[in-house]
């Protein structure tokens, strides 16, 4: 899929330089990498700054975070080459798919690829505020969920979440910020109840520590009806043990909604050679960095999804290969996720060329339907519908 031209970005980003000794290693990667990330102090951040810092301290490479409020000002600078890689969310799902955001005339599904992903002891959830009184996803009825404008992640994950107890975007209120820190600013100010968030970032632990206090309700795997309910909106959400974080630990761990994050993601057009670096690195030099972050533990190759939404990249492939981790089922599992991205990216490119709406709305609902039969003519699941 050919490339869109990158929109002007509406804000500069803060960046991150790390400091550190150069030491000679085999694995080469060049002098400067630039990587997008969550905001600053988020989970996703610290954990690109901690890889960051190990990539100066193994192959002297500098490397600059840049933080981004949503996923567009995360994926734009890849998107523009002007960053090789980006610490996303589960926005990288919805820009494979070409939905929500993605699914404007500037975007369209993204031809995008794993690296690595943290599948940690954390997990991303609802995080509500105690004083409402909810203990349950249930009570979360009539309550403020914040939204952020451009992020179709948290926003999808919210009402993900709140579907487990049959509850839809009617049954709450929506309150709308401009990025993922003012949200929970905003929770900390009383202007909303509830927010996506990983356990263990930095954000959340601002709201615990204030007045308002903080709990992540539970969504037990017994409850199939529940589960089901959070499938049908988010696929990609699976039910895991959490024991660390905001009101977590071994000896009282609750059932979340879980999905990797960060997933460290490039475009399919990302040199090979430098992916592969990259990945073998991160795999090599696992020690150097897995304490340095929370969460950062979750990125040990052990723990890699390897057939999960979205495809791996090919640099990262020859990585897992060299690994012997790289198995007939998990490259059958690939390949049906590259066809997908094929499928998606035929579709699109057809809807293109066919004289689309020129109005926002009706663009993207005309695209739904293109996309829709697409899926289904190649025996696919569309997801959203």
């Amino acid at each position: 899929m050919g490339k869109h031209r990158l929109a002007l970005l509406a804000a500069a980003f803060a960046a991150a330089t790390f400091a550190g000794p150069a030491s000679s290693q085999a694995i080469k990667l060049p002098p400067t990498l630039t990587f997008t990330a969550y905001d600053t102090g988020s989970s996703g951040f610290n954990i690109a700054v901690a890889v960051g810092k190990m990539y100066k301290d193994k192959h002297g490479t500098d490397v600059r975070v840049l933080p981004a409020g949503n996923d567009v000002a995360r994926l734009a600078p890849l998107k523009g080459g002007r960053a090789q890689a980006s610490y996303m969310g589960i926005g990288v799902y919805f820009a494979q798919e070409g939905m929500f955001e993605f699914g404007a005339r500037e975007w369209g599904p993204q031809a995008l690829r794993l690296i690595l992903a943290a599948n940690d002891c954390n997990a991303v959830s609802l995080g509500v505020a105690k004083d409402t009184g909810v203990k349950q996803i249930k009570d979360l009825k009539g309550k403020r969920i914040g939204m952020v404008v451009g992020s179709p992640a948290l926003n999808q994950n919210a009402l993900g979440v709140i579907a487990f107890a049959g509850l839809t975007k009617a049954d709450v209120k929506l309150v709308e910020f401009s990025s993922y820190g003012a949200m929970w600013k905003g929770i900390v100010n009383n202007e909303a109840d509830a927010a996506i968030a990983s356990t263990i970032s930095a954000q959340p632990k601002e709201v615990e520590t204030s007045p308002r206090g903080l709990l992540f309700p539970p969504a037990p795997s017994t409850d199939k009806a529940g589960w089901a309910r959070i499938h049908k909106i988010s696929p990609y959400y699976a039910p895991h043990m959490a024991t660390c974080g905001i009101g977590l630990s071994p000896e009282k761990p609750v059932e979340l909604p879980n999905y990797p994050y960060p997933i460290f993601t490039a475009y399919t057009s990302q040199s090979p050679d430098l992916v592969y670096a990259m990945t073998k690195s991160m795999i090599d030099n696992y020690a150097a960095y897995k304490d340095s972050a929370p969460g950062a533990a979750g990125l040990e190759l052990k723990r890699q999804l390897l057939k999960w939404a979205l495809p791996y990249h090919d640099g990262a492939v020859k990585a897992f290969k060299e690994a012997g981790v790289w198995k007939p089922d998990i490259e059958a599992h690939q390949q049906g996720l590259v066809k997908r991205q094929a499928v998606l990216a035929s579709a699109w490119d057809g809807f293109a060329k066919a004289n689309p709406p020129g109005d926002k709305d009706a663009f993207y609902k005309a695209w739904q339907t293109v996309r829709a039969a697409a899926l289904r003519k190649a025996g696919l699941d569309v997801i959203f519908e």
